[in-house]
């Protein structure tokens, strides 16, 4: 279905719509599910009421103030990790190029523990913001260049040589935080590794609102790439051959990407294979050849939302960190995947 509005035609595929509308409704059941459930049960009418703005006494204080901004902010990590996931894995056409697996969310990791071990930030300040996101978008940054660099060779980067790399750099990485976490006296310890495991608790409106402001500055432009981000899941003879410019588009869809991951990570820490999940999970579901946007940034948010929420009741009244529930549910899908990617002949 094509729509038209001036000059400028959209082609409206039934399926993915569907699968859009779907996902933003469970991603807002969700999140009042997230709001809703507890310790102390708050009912639909006073949650709705508390968000639309017209709620009342104790149940609007424990759903605005300390239940929301956790909800929000894994709402919000969600989708910066689904959309990263996507556009790592369209550009380099390998569906095992999350940031998590390839090194971005390791060297996140390493910049924002570093920043947590010279700022003296101890268990009791686990959950302040600071400089933490500086670390964490520098440290990705860096990482995202080295492996870009490593990986460049005969003018072109395929998946496969990419994924290696960046396995490489992630183990280095992980060495490198584990030797700084040896340094470090037992309260700053102590508050990386509950950071480090990807966790939600104790996030606050500074998180939203970081997470938030960097969307909004990283999501139009990414957006505005989409003819860019569809023609890089082509051969590049197919892209250049449509007037692509190939390497200044690859990297600026690699920026952004790194950029969206370093933000959920400093937000959330290194939660594991919502990156890597989500844009699969999305292509099935939209039943597109190629790997939707939009629908993957629904879909990490959807599932943060419910791997928090899991998180929070499996064990209660002990909260697990969402990356234990990630990471439980993620490695089995990551053997599946290595297994299907191999009988197909596309491990590269």
């Amino acid at each position: 279905m094509r729509a038209e509005l001036g000059p400028v035609g959209i082609v409206v595929r039934p399926r993915v719509a569907v699968a859009v509308l779907t996902l933003s409704a469970l991603a807002f059941c969700g999140l009042v599910a997230s709001v809703s459930i507890g310790t102390f049960h708050i009912p639909l009418g006073d949650v709705l009421g508390s968000l639309f703005g017209v709620g009342t006494g104790d149940a609007d204080l424990i759903v605005r103030e300390l239940r929301l901004p956790r909800a929000l902010t894994a709402l919000l990590v969600g989708l910066a990790f689904g959309l990263s996931g996507a556009v790592f894995q369209a550009v380099t056409r390998n569906p095992l190029a999350g940031p998590d697996l390839i090194g971005i969310s390791a060297g996140a990791s390493a910049g924002a523990v570093g920043v947590i071990l010279l700022g003296g930030v101890t268990a009791a300040g686990a959950g302040s913001f600071g400089a933490v996101p500086f670390g964490a978008l520098a440290g990705a940054l860096l990482t995202a260049i080295l492996i870009y660099t490593m990986a460049f060779r005969g003018g072109t980067i395929t998946g496969y040589r990419f994924v290696l790399v960046g396995l490489a750099a992630h183990g280095a990485l992980m060495a490198i935080t584990r030797w700084m976490l040896a340094r470090a006296d037992i309260d700053q310890a102590a508050s990386a590794m509950v950071w480090l495991t990807g966790s939600l608790n104790g996030r606050g409106y500074e998180h939203v609102r970081w997470v938030g402001l960097a969307l909004l500055l990283l999501v139009p432009p990414t957006l505005a790439m989409a003819r860019s981000y569809q023609l890089l899941q082509f051969d590049d003879d197919t892209a250049l051959s449509l007037g692509m410019p190939l390497r200044r588009a690859r990297i600026a869809l690699l920026v952004l990407a790194t950029c969206l991951a370093a933000v959920a990570t400093a937000a959330a820490g290194p939660v594991a294979f919502v990156a890597l999940g989500a844009p699969q999970i999305a292509r099935r579901l939209a039943g597109t050849a190629g790997i939707p946007l939009v629908t993957s940034g629904l879909v990490g948010a959807a599932m943060l939302l419910a791997a928090d929420l899991a998180a929070r009741l499996a064990f209660s009244p002990t909260e697990l960190p969402v990356g234990v529930v990630t990471g439980a549910v993620g490695a089995p899908y990551l053997m599946w995947l290595l297994a299907r990617s191999n009988r197909a002949g596309k491990g590269g």
